[in-house]
């Protein structure tokens, strides 16, 4: 079990010093570049941009912040998979383990805290694909369980959130790079690294925000050039004289964005560039923006609610389900490479009955699913207490727990 770090002080300092701001001459032909070395295992060019665009962005970062905290919210829980010696020793291995890790970030040590932020740092894969975690073990004292006599050591871990732009991914595994100018890294050790795989959701967002900011930056170069109208000043003054200055000054100090002073007989025609009627970059941000927001949160209310006066259901229903597969996803992370982990460095190879997960809030259609059930009962059906108990959330009760009768 690996108690040092591998990412050395060097190598984010080195880092650091090499970072510049990767969307501020982005184009169509550059990102489609950046995201096509993505998929080819490339990672850094498109993690980099996604970066700044998730900062960056208003959109973006509200959508994608309040994607992540949500389930950063969650309370867990340590599921068994029945009531034996063997199940109960591993609940209390890994309500501890679980109870006393810590978080941090590598790029930035004033980040750090527990379970909620190891939560929303994992939750960076929705984005980017990947959120990868170096894992630190540490051990303390040992502690006398409820089911056995023999103390046993404790274990928990620090979690080192390592930005994405560390790895490469043309092997097909994550690979670590040892410096920025790495094209070939060094294997993951297994157990070593927590690696969470998700949607990532910022390949079609930095596309819809390409496509946001081009309109947005000529909306603006149009109102400096038509937000102000000029100033014509006409004097009878010869050019050249006090009179003819003083003018001049009086229309220059008018505020305006472009002025001209002419004597009698002169005259200037406008060429008028401005649009009539509606703008067309208003519709294409605001088009952007609702895709942006339909990407991470579900179905676009506003839109929905215009057209047919279901919206506020449809995304309700929307965002539980988002909801309840981005808490899988982290449940099902942890199980495959934490709580196996963890059980085996106390056990050995012996069969898991304990795993945690994440509590999902009762969605709507539960009461349905209840009545399913009991239907099912009614009619004879075989049902598994324990896997009632997991579909709905309900821990099982220990003997020492008084009993809900049934009136």
């Amino acid at each position: 079990m690996k108690t040092v770090s591998q990412i050395s002080e060097a190598r984010i300092r080195n880092s650091m010093r090499a970072r510049f701001n990767p969307i501020k001459f982005l184009t169509p032909d550059s990102l489609s570049q950046m995201l096509d070395e993505f998929t080819n295992g490339y990672l850094r060019s498109a993690a980099l941009v996604w970066d700044a665009i998730e900062r960056r962005d208003d959109v973006v970062q509200g959508v994608a912040s309040k994607r992540k905290k949500t389930v950063a919210r969650l309370d867990w829980e340590i599921i068994t998979a029945d009531q034996s010696p063997e199940a109960i020793l591993q609940k209390e291995v890994l309500e501890y383990f679980y109870d006393n890790l810590s978080a941090t970030n590598a790029y930035d040590r004033n980040e750090c805290g527990g379970f909620d932020l190891l939560v929303k740092q994992m939750m960076d894969a929705v984005g980017k694909k990947y959120a990868v975690h170096e894992i630190i073990f540490e051990t303390g004292d040992p502690f006398l369980s409820s089911d056995t006599s023999s103390p046993l050591p404790r274990l928990t871990a620090s979690f080192r959130f390592v930005p994405l732009w560390f790895f490469e991914n043309t092997s097909g595994n994550l690979r670590f790079l040892e410096n920025d100018y790495a094209a070939i890294g060094t294997p993951l050790e297994g157990g070593s690294w927590l690696v969470t795989v998700g949607d990532g959701l910022m390949e079609a967002t930095s596309i819809a925000y390409l496509f946001k900011h081009l309109p947005l930056r000529d909306w603006l170069v149009y109102c400096e050039r038509n937000g102000m109208p000029g100033v014509k000043g006409v004097t009878d003054a010869i050019p050249g004289t006090v009179q003819w200055e003083a003018a001049r000054d009086a229309v220059e100090d008018f505020g305006a964005e472009f002025s001209a002073l002419m004597s009698q007989g002169t005259s200037i025609e406008a060429i008028d560039l401005s649009t009539r009627g509606n703008l067309p970059y208003a519709e294409l941000v605001d088009r952007m923006d609702r895709a942006i927001s339909a990407l991470w949160r579900g179905s676009d209310l506003s839109t929905l609610s215009r057209a047919s006066g279901v919206g506020a259901s449809l995304q309700a229903d929307e965002t539980t389900i988002l909801l309840e597969e981005d808490a899988k996803m982290i449940s099902e992370t942890f199980n495959g490479q934490l709580d196996r982990h963890v059980i085996r460095y106390f056990f050995g190879d012996v069969q898991r009955k304990a795993h945690i997960r994440l509590i999902t809030p009762t969605s709507s259609n539960r009461k349905d699913e209840i009545e399913i059930y009991r239907t099912l009962y009614e009619m004879g059906v075989p049902l598994a207490v324990e896997d009632i108990r997991e579909k709905f959330g309900l821990p099982t009760p220990s003997d020492s727990e008084n009993i809900l009768a049934k009136a």
